[in-house]
């Protein structure tokens, strides 16, 4: 049977101050993974909101409790540039969601257009495909 890590109040505190001080969004996605772990979600609800396995949230817990948060940073020499964070993503997709409940269309090139405007650079195809997928947007159809 597998070993059930459980993070107290107290981690999930420290896990969410040392987050504010996180650039890296590769770091920040992992430390909120446990950050999540300690408020009650399971390794698959997780997975879900991240966009990524649950074995992979298993591995960063068990990280974790094993040998602290300075494990769940990149080691030296490994970068990843990422856009944002999930929340900055969350935040910047609530313009285009509050236009599609009061009926308006919403188009992904839009979305796409004021990405690469907040960004400050070009994306690749699939990226904003990526986000949205991670924040639960659904493609929708207006009837005619």
């Amino acid at each position: 049977m597998p070993k059930t890590y459980t993070i107290s109040i107290e981690e999930t505190e420290l896990i969410k101050k040392a987050r504010e001080n996180v650039t890296n969004k590769t770091e920040d996605k992992r430390l909120y993974a446990v950050q999540l772990r300690g408020e009650g979600l399971t390794n698959g609800e997780i997975a879900a909101r991240l966009n990524t396995s649950s074995k992979v949230i298993s591995r960063w817990v068990c990280q974790y409790k094993r040998d602290g948060i300075k494990s769940l940073y990149q080691k030296k020499g490994i970068v990843r540039h990422c856009n944002m964070t999930f929340e900055e993503e969350e935040q910047f997709l609530l313009h285009f969601a509050q236009k599609a409940e009061k009926g308006q269309r919403v188009e992904v090139g839009d979305i796409k257009k004021a990405y690469v405007e907040k960004v400050g650079h070009s994306i690749g195809k699939g990226q904003i495909y990526e986000v949205l997928k991670r924040h639960n947007w659904r493609k929708g159809m207006p009837k005619k």
